[in-house]
Parts: structure tokens; C-alpha cells; sequence
């Protein structure tokens, strides 16, 4: 199940808003109550609060983006570090376009 939070940056991505931009005007909450996240508060300029339905439609959409994710942190964590990589290019290109190679067949993406 997709988190809200990555359902309403979907919306305000086609709406061509950015939750960089709009997040202090975003405010997410969760009473414990077992309901789950809700919009607290909108005031997002120029865009109404997304119902249910339009949020609801978000839904695959932020599967997606949301494994994505795990994928690149996953990928980001056995590059390793950049100095460390361009180390390895210096010495031998091949055997690092093998590594990142496996790496991305291990972890591919949606």
C-alpha cells in the first residue's frame, strides 16, 4: 500500500506542483487511532485538497515509485563511495562497468 505522503507528491506533480516547494503547506498527520495518515491542512496555491478518489487513483503510480526507491538506495549503498569508484575506473574501467553492471541486474528497476 502506497504512503500518503508519496500519493499527494504524485498529485501535486501532475497538478505541476513540487513537494520541495509545497511541503510546509502540507501538513500530514496521524492520531494512532489506527485510521492512518490524513491531510490535516492544505494550502497549497492554486490547487484544491485531493479527495479520496483522486488520491486513491495515485496508487500504482506511487508503488512504483516507492519500490523504485528501495531500488536506488539499495543500488546508491553497493556503489559505494564515489572517490572509491573512480579509483576503481582509473584502474581498471572494465572491471567496474562489470560491477555496476551486476549491481543493476541484482536491483533492477519497475
Amino acid at each position: 500500500m502506497t504512503r500518503l505522503v508519496t500519493k499527494i507528491k504524485k498529485y501535486l506533480e501532475d497538478n505541476s506542483k513540487t513537494w520541495k516547494k509545497e511541503q510546509d503547506n502540507i501538513d500530514v498527520r496521524n492520531e494512532s487511532d489506527g485510521n492512518g495518515d490524513y491531510i490535516h491542512t492544505w494550502s497549497v496555491s492554486g490547487l484544491d485538497k485531493p479527495t479520496d478518489s483522486q488520491l486513491a487513483s495515485y496508487e500504482t503510480a506511487g508503488n512504483t515509485e516507492e519500490s523504485n526507491n528501495k531500488v536506488r538506495a539499495t543500488r546508491k549503498a553497493a556503489y559505494g563511495d564515489i572517490g572509491e569508484q573512480l579509483d576503481e575506473i582509473y584502474k581498471d574501467i572494465d572491471a567496474w562497468k562489470a560491477r555496476i553492471k551486476k549491481i543493476k541486474d541484482d536491483n533492477p528497476k519497475e
